[in-house]
């Protein structure tokens, strides 16, 4: 097989055992992140180094995965549809890895306030961090029917599902690494 011929469809269709699968993992995961909002018990604990690291481990994941998905929409649009289809695993499974060292670093740090002048720049961080936050809470089910509709072969369904997908995505991968950038300053060590 070319790199430009479709992937063969590596999920057999069943949008019944889909819809309940993706639903119950963005229903967990959304559960958890509202959970740590409001309760952080392991904040203070001493693991001998700075758990910010993780912050910074997640800006990076960001990025990457930024730049995955303009090379994943290049590679598409020059119909290097196998490139494509590893890239954008690639990028499902970078941003599992984020959720993961977030949830990490949310249940270890305590929350970091912005410590700036409140003048312009804190009025950006303030819009960044909100459209950031509310586009973060709803994109994963959108990402996870986007790949299945893929993985399935449906490729059509797939391509509708993108419109949104894809920008959504790129705007929280982007403006996750500009939130980190904002408010790394004011990160009070915890070694």
């Amino acid at each position: 097989m070319s790199n430009s011929q479709f992937p063969t469809p590596i999920l057999k269709k069943n949008d019944k055992q889909a819809n309940i699968l993706i639903w119950a993992v963005s229903f967990v995961v959304f559960g958890a992140v509202a959970f740590l909002t409001n309760f952080k018990p392991l904040t203070g604990l001493n693991l001998g180094f700075n758990v910010h690291v993780l912050a910074l481990f997640n800006a990076i994941i960001n990025g990457t995965v930024s730049v995955l998905l303009v090379c994943a929409l290049l590679a598409v649009k020059s119909k290097q549809y196998i490139l494509h289809k590893r890239l954008m695993l690639t990028a499902i499974v970078l941003s599992s890895l984020f959720l993961v060292s977030y949830i990490g670093h949310h249940l270890l740090a305590s929350e970091t306030k912005y410590g700036g002048a409140h003048d312009w720049m804190y009025t950006f961080y303030l819009f960044i961090l909100i459209t950031h936050i509310v586009l973060a809470t709803v994109i994963l089910p959108f990402i996870l029917f986007t790949a299945y509709r893929a993985l399935s072969g449906e490729f059509d369904k797939h391509k509708k599902l993108v419109r949104y997908t894809f920008p959504l995505w790129l705007y929280v991968s982007v403006t996750g690494v500009l939130v980190y950038w904002l408010i790394s300053p004011y990160y009070i060590p915890h070694i």
